[in-house]
């Protein structure tokens, strides 16, 4: 079987401008009385493509999925599936499954009864619901566990019979409502990569909500950062985190400083930024901002190098502060450096050594310093 990173590298198709989205989503709005879930959104999903909604708790990700599904209709706007308008048509007609987080398996049935269930509604033969249910048990590595009832079973391998069960009738996109929220830390992990696997070897189209970051980075090929009913940003697990287009988006997903300051100077794409306390931020690329503007200069904690001496003559972007907290991690120690301003900057190293060659404690003077091209400049 072709390796996952080979494929993830080369499936692109938003990139193609003849490429036609499996799944629309058209100026869709739902609302539930006086209150707004989904607003006016419009989004494409690729076939074969890992897609996952990521938002906080109400930020209309589930009630998405729900309408894809059949379970709600859209107040107004279309979705589409292979160009075909599902409204009017039950989740039963529908060529979706959806996985559950509390995987709704039926206790009083075994794992493979439970397979079973949804071929036997559709009225296939009592052999070829064998076969299939074979496959399925194959598939998710539960062929010794046939017999057994869903009580019997480990989360993690609960988690599996509802998966085999979700894709045993071959539908054409999976939908996954956090899928492993009930998985320990490691099994989730490990997980995440069976998921992976299973999706390239089964072809499917697999959208998934969640609210876990680390989730979404890991399986999925893009990612909708969804607030207040709207898609803030639609890109790649590496677009989103090194490119964010917006504070939001830059706050939500993962650790970040947000140094604010007035665009001093620009010279084509870089731009000098000049913070309230008259530090200057030398940037490569200032993206659309203009010259006396107010912008954001995002950039991540292990962009920021921690030293107790001043950097060398020529170095760029360096701030003197104070050590104000740290935090030893193992394999890295998180700096909390408070600057002259009072602004509190977040920078990580990574301990690549047993012993370390700058040792920087509470309290003690240090200074901070990156590079022109490791943040982004930010507009809104």
């Amino acid at each position: 079987m072709k390796s996952l990173g080979s494929i993830r590298r080369s499936f692109a198709p938003w990139n193609d401008p003849e490429a036609k989205p499996y799944i629309s989503f058209e100026r869709v709005t739902k609302r539930f009385g006086d209150f707004t879930a989904v607003n006016d959104l419009s989004l494409d999903i690729y076939e074969r493509e890992f897609f996952a909604l990521l938002g906080a708790s109400g930020c209309g990700k589930s009630t998405l999925l729900r309408m894809l599904a059949g379970f709600e209709e859209p107040t107004s706007g279309r979705i589409l599936l292979e160009g075909q308008d599902l409204r009017g048509i039950p989740p039963y007609r529908r060529p979706v499954n959806m996985m559950f987080q509390s995987y709704a398996l039926f206790p009083h049935m075994t794992v493979e009864a439970n397979i079973a269930f949804g071929l036997k509604q559709d009225g296939m033969s009592k052999a070829d619901i064998a076969s299939r249910v074979a496959e399925m048990l194959k598939l998710v590595k539960l062929e010794q566990f046939a017999k057994r009832k869903p009580h019997q079973l480990s989360g993690g391998q609960r988690q599996r019979v509802a998966l085999a069960r979700s894709v045993a009738k071959r539908p054409k996109v999976l939908l996954l409502d956090e899928p492993l929220g009930a998985l320990d830390k490691k099994l989730r992990e490990e997980t995440q990569f069976e998921l992976m696997d299973l999706q390239q070897e089964l072809g499917l189209t697999f959208v998934v909500v969640t609210h876990d970051q680390e989730e979404a980075m890991t399986m999925a090929d893009r990612i909708a950062i969804m607030d207040k009913g709207q898609v803030m940003q639609v890109a790649t697990p590496a677009e989103v985190y090194e490119a964010p287009s917006s504070r939001f988006v830059a706050d939500f997903v993962g650790n970040v400083n947000m140094l604010e300051g007035t665009v001093a100077e620009r010279s084509d794409n870089a731009a000098t930024i000049t913070g309230a306390s008259g530090a200057r931020i030398r940037v490569e690329n200032a993206g659309e901002a203009t010259e006396g503007s107010s912008v954001a200069f995002a950039i991540r904690p292990e962009k920021i190098k921690v030293s107790s001496k001043p950097p060398a003559d020529g170095a760029t972007n360096v701030m003197e502060g104070e050590i104000w907290d740290l935090a030893y991690l193992g394999d890295m120690t998180v700096y909390h450096v408070k600057l002259s301003d009072g602004q509190v900057v977040k920078a990580s190293a990574l301990n690549s050594a047993r012993t370390m060659d700058d040792p920087l404690s509470w309290h003690d003077r240090a200074w901070i310093s990156f590079a022109p091209d490791a943040g982004v400049v930010l507009t809104r």
